[in-house]
């Protein structure tokens, strides 16, 4: 069975998930997501949570490998965390509904992600 090249290293990273839901703030989640990836703030290749919910052993062990899993969920049904928790872990959650977004009221936009990115960044960032 093959791969995906999204499977991240085993090593010692920080991986950020999304829940990537269907609602506007899953999407927000998932742009937050591939930002911090782009910017250099979490690995730059991707771990696929599908992979993770399918069980799918790669995937599991990329999420046990990494230094930091962060979760960034839409909202408070937090699917990204509880899948990640499913494996064993505990996640550094974010919920972007506590942040401020409302479900079903949040246009996602550029500066909206760029704001949030540089939240998260922050509060996750080494001491």
């Amino acid at each position: 069975m093959s791969t995906c090249s999204c499977q991240a290293p085993a090593s010692s990273t920080r991986i950020a998930y999304a829940c990537a839901g269907c609602a506007d703030v899953g999407a927000v989640a998932d742009s937050i997501s591939r930002k911090l990836r782009q910017d250099g703030f979490a690995t730059p290749k991707a771990s696929c949570l599908a992979g993770i919910g399918a069980g799918l052993q790669p995937f599991i062990d990329a999420a046990k490998a990494a230094g930091t899993v962060i979760t960034i969920d839409g909202c408070e049904t937090a699917c990204a965390r509880k899948m990640i928790e499913n494996i064993g872990l505990t996640p550094e959650a974010v919920i972007l509904t506590q942040m401020g977004l409302e479900k079903g009221k949040t246009t996602p936009t550029p500066d909206l992600c760029d704001n949030l990115c540089k939240a998260i960044a922050t509060r996750f960032a080494a001491p």
